[in-house]
């Protein structure tokens, strides 16, 4: 039988030099792996910040035109606020993004920051059987090591995962998954692969920017104040006894926009007011774990 967990029992782990919490940077890069007839696909992204899509063998010249705004305007405004701020990020990437724009992915290694694999292409992998999905995952890894000069540790899925995904991703060599919601500390997966454990560091959908696409009444002015307010409860949770972690997802074409990228700003201004926070790279928080609790 299973222990009962203590429902009174906060979540906790011991950050490097005692810092009272850790933030995760994540960049998502999906522009230039979206959907698109020119791609081979049957029809259009259907992620559209006019909510705008049509079934067939369509182009939608201005969603794609959006998505190239986020190469062209938002990855250097992104790549100037993290270099200012010196900020280490992960950078989600779908696979043939960088294939497209190997400028991008000589930035993030210039800066030294981690790039993780949002899969090859920014497609639906839940779609896929066991033996699409192992070389979806293999294709990623190999087309990372070409752009980047360095294997994806880490990886996170479109949305959904397979039953096969975690398993895939051990026997493929990742080191940690990010398809997970269930809490604000990293945690070991011991159970998919016995004897292979594989470390799950949880991500957050509520504080990403991708809420000012789905919503064009959450503004930039929203979207910093919800990010402050889990910085601040995450921050006063640690200085109490009870350290986690804070994941903040953003995505080029959107924070990216003159009316966003300012909010950023503002939110990495305010982080760099606190000097008990550890600003780390989702591979650092997946290896420190290992080093506070054995695999």
């Amino acid at each position: 039988m299973a222990a009962q967990r203590d429902i009174w029992a906060e979540e906790r782990i011991d950050w490097p030099g005692n810092a009272a919490m850790a933030l995760s940077i994540v960049v998502n890069v999906e522009e230039g792996s979206e959907q698109s007839l020119l791609r081979g696909d049957k029809g259009m992204e259907p992620v559209d910040e006019l909510g705008l899509f049509v079934k067939g063998a369509l182009r939608n010249h201005q969603n794609e035109s959006n998505y190239l705004y986020g190469i062209k305007a938002g990855a250097p405004r992104v790549l100037k606020l993290l270099r200012r701020y010196d900020i280490k990020a992960s950078w989600t990437v779908a696979a043939m993004s960088l294939e497209e724009y190997p400028e991008l992915a000589a930035a993030i290694v210039q800066l030294g920051h981690e790039p993780v694999s949002h899969g090859y292409r920014w497609v639906h992998q839940f779609r896929m059987d066991e033996d699409a999905e192992r070389e979806f995952i293999r294709q990623a890894v190999a087309s990372i090591e070409r752009t980047c000069g360095v294997r994806p540790h880490g990886w996170l899925s479109r949305y959904m995962l397979t039953d096969n995904t975690r398993r895939l991703l051990i026997e493929e060599g990742f080191s940690y998954h990010m398809d997970d919601l269930s809490g604000d500390v990293p945690f070991w997966d011991r159970e998919t692969v016995p004897g292979r454990p594989i470390a799950i560091v949880p991500y957050q959908i509520d504080n990403n920017d991708m809420k000012m696409w789905t919503d064009p009444a959450y503004t930039p002015d929203d979207w910093l104040n919800y990010a402050i307010r889990n910085f601040d409860q995450v921050l006063k949770e640690g200085r109490e006894g009870n350290p986690k972690m804070m994941s903040l997802g953003l995505h080029l074409r959107i924070i990216g926009r003159p009316a966003r990228i300012s909010a950023l700003d503002e939110f990495l201004r305010h982080v760099r007011c606190h000097d008990d926070v550890w600003v780390a790279t989702r591979k650092e928080i997946a290896d420190h774990l290992a080093t506070v609790e054995a695999p």
